[in-house]
């Protein structure tokens, strides 16, 4: 008896005394996949948006609501627990984080206060959620199965603009639109391009297919808000609609612009709950809001204490802050390929550190799943041919700049590059600082190659070791190294030599990661690199593989490679074989290691593979 009025007493002390059970809203969420801002009530006319142009007349419309990344795994992540996922290790596509048992999705803490919590139908949370998160996560999970008078908190999760849909094959797709009247459907030559696009036939049909998608996600928009009309809960239901990152095209998909990243954001607050609105039916508000904080803001709204661990703030309910002054974002790796790129942004400038800009956007950056998409097979085959120009050519070229920065009032598509214009030298240094003042914040582990983040912690929740016990993660002096060795200056080759002689082996890393990014002008520290290939640990070794390489010395390289495809750690594999892909013909003496690659346990070493191996056929 005393050990369930305990219970009861913790649970009840984590609802704040603002709102009484029966006063508790439900909260419905009706998120879509692969979409920026691109509906009526945001000013573009192209899609037909009835239900939820509609939505926004009764509602608040955000128009500064962004996610952190523009994939939908990270994303979710986030979403989920509230924090940042290089704060807790879920920042790479698709990979298996460890939480601390304390850290629990926002729905664990509702389903404890009372609520009744479904989910149809995603996951994809980057790490195995607790059976208790959901009362339902399926494709048939509805309000309607809650107990008589339980509130609920309901998400309906459209997959029909998802970037697969605008490749559907030509039958599923006339399945898809056979309802659509001819208003409805998108004729290709109106279709609007971004400049960052080449204008061909292929790009021009993804685009109208896109808008065809947005077309059909609102009708099912409508469907869901009918139902909730019919089950008479309009009125006492706060409606959410959102998608999860930005447009499915490629550039906007998977990268940190806001064709990536700023998506659509509708609330709608029945008069009952006037008072959680900013602003009356039909306005706007450009308040800063993202991701990290939709969790917490929906605890505020159920009148759930937020925990402390959360990272995000609440921007509506009763535990509401002051509106933040800068939103966050990251890439990591991103499918099968790595990448390293970190973004804050305010409401008029964004800023970008590439961490690798000796790596290219696209051009070697093979994806497999982002090449299926027509625009993209047709981007590329311009870009080899030598027919880009202008903004176009931008995203393929051979590597990045360190540094970018926009105004994205005056250049909204984010293609003039700011960084090193003198008139914005102090933005830039403000950005730039507040960005390290955020990494240094949540402790960003992104800082470690994967293969050592799986490794350093011994499948302990890296969160919490790293604030345990620092010195496992001495972040300063590996972002340190880091920022060194994305400089590609060659009048740093001394120093970098120093690095790969540390006692941490992130730090061994960024030091050989820094010689390969100079390429040609690491040439004085061949002995050092050659020696690095026998580092006990294997992200350096292959680090050190890559940039010998790099100086065309490939006998020595390709022989490190071969056998890092036999590594315990998956993702020094995956290292390694992305390395072999690049180098091309130089690879083949590795052909037998890369077909036996085939056959991975690891799904994305073997994309990589298939690559490579067709490539030398």
């Amino acid at each position: 008896m005393r050990r369930h009025l305990t219970i009861l007493i913790g649970l009840l002390c984590f609802v704040t005394p603002t709102l009484a059970d029966e006063e508790r809203p439900n909260i419905l969420w009706i998120t879509c996949e692969d979409i920026s801002p691109n509906l009526g009530c945001y000013g573009d006319s192209y899609a037909v948006t009835p239900h939820i142009d509609r939505l926004a007349t009764e509602g608040v419309r955000y128009t500064n609501a962004f996610a952190p990344i523009g994939v939908c795994a990270p994303a979710r992540s986030c979403l989920i627990t509230g924090m940042y996922p290089p704060s807790i290790g879920t920042q790479h596509m698709r990979c298996r984080g460890t939480l601390p048992s304390y850290i629990k999705t926002y729905s664990e803490y509702l389903r404890d206060a009372g609520y009744y919590c479904t989910n149809n139908s995603k996951t994809d949370y980057n790490f195995q959620h607790a059976k208790t998160s959901w009362d339902e996560s399926s494709r048939t999970a509805h309000w309607r199965k809650r107990k008589k008078g339980q509130p609920f908190f309901a998400i309906f999760n459209f997959t029909s603009c998802h970037e697969s849909q605008i490749r559907l094959p030509e039958a599923a797709y006339r399945r898809r639109t056979a309802g659509f009247t001819d208003k409805e459907r998108h004729d290709p030559a109106k279709a609007p391009i971004p400049p960052y696009h080449p204008d061909t036939p292929e790009v021009r049909r993804d685009w109208a297919r896109y808008a065809d998608m947005i077309t059909y996600m609102d009708k099912q928009v409508g469907d869901i808000l009918k139902q909730l009309e019919d089950d008479g809960l309009a009125e006492n239901t706060i409606v959410f609609f959102y998608s999860d990152h930005g447009a499915g095209m490629p550039r906007s998909k998977r990268w940190l612009y806001d064709s990536s990243t700023k998506v659509p954001l509708i609330i709608r607050f029945p008069k009952k709950y006037a008072r959680f609105a900013p602003g009356k039916p039909g306005s706007t508000t450009d308040r800063l809001v993202s991701f990290v904080d939709f969790g917490p803001t929906v605890l505020s709204l159920a009148g759930v204490k937020i925990p402390e661990h959360m990272q995000g703030k609440a921007f509506l309910g009763d535990q509401a802050t002051p509106p933040r002054e800068y939103v966050f974002g990251f890439r990591d790796r991103m499918d099968e390929r790595y990448d390293m790129i970190r973004m804050v942004r305010d409401k008029r400038y964004k800023y970008i550190r590439n961490y690798m800009p000796h790596l290219p956007w696209f051009h070697d950056q093979y994806i497999s799943y982002m090449y299926q998409m027509p625009t993209m097979r047709v981007w590329q085959k311009l870009a080899d041919e030598g027919k880009l120009k202008g903004p176009p050519a931008i995203f393929m070229a051979k590597s990045k700049p360190m540094e970018e920065l926009y105004d994205t009032v005056s250049d909204p598509y984010e293609i003039k590059n700011l960084a090193h214009s003198p008139e914005h030298r102090k933005t830039l240094e403000r950005l730039r600082e507040e960005l390290a003042r955020w990494q240094e914040r949540i402790i960003d582990l992104g800082f470690l190659p994967e293969a050592d983040l799986r490794a350093r912690f011994a499948g302990q929740a890296a969160y919490d070791v790293v604030r345990k016990k620092p010195d496992l993660y001495p972040m300063k002096r590996i972002a340190a190294a880091a920022d060194l060795a994305n400089r590609r200056d060659p009048e740093s080759v001394d120093r970098l030599v120093v690095l790969l002689n540390d006692k941490d082996p992130a730090v061994r890393y960024w030091g050989a990661v820094g010689l390969g990014a100079l390429g040609l002008a690491a040439k004085p520290a061949k002995k050092t690199l050659e020696a690095a290939t026998k580092d006990k640990a294997g992200w350096v070794r292959v680090a050190a593989a890559d940039a010998l390489c790099r100086l065309g010395d490939y006998d020595l390289a390709v022989g490190v490679l071969s056998t890092a495809l036999q590594d315990p750690n998956e993702w020094v594999r995956l290292q390694a074989i992305n390395v072999l892909d690049r180098i091309d013909e130089h690879g083949r003496p590795a052909l037998p290691a890369m077909k036996a690659a085939l056959k991975d346990k690891n799904s994305y070493v073997v994309r990589v593979a298939q690559h490579a191996v067709a490539d030398l056929k």
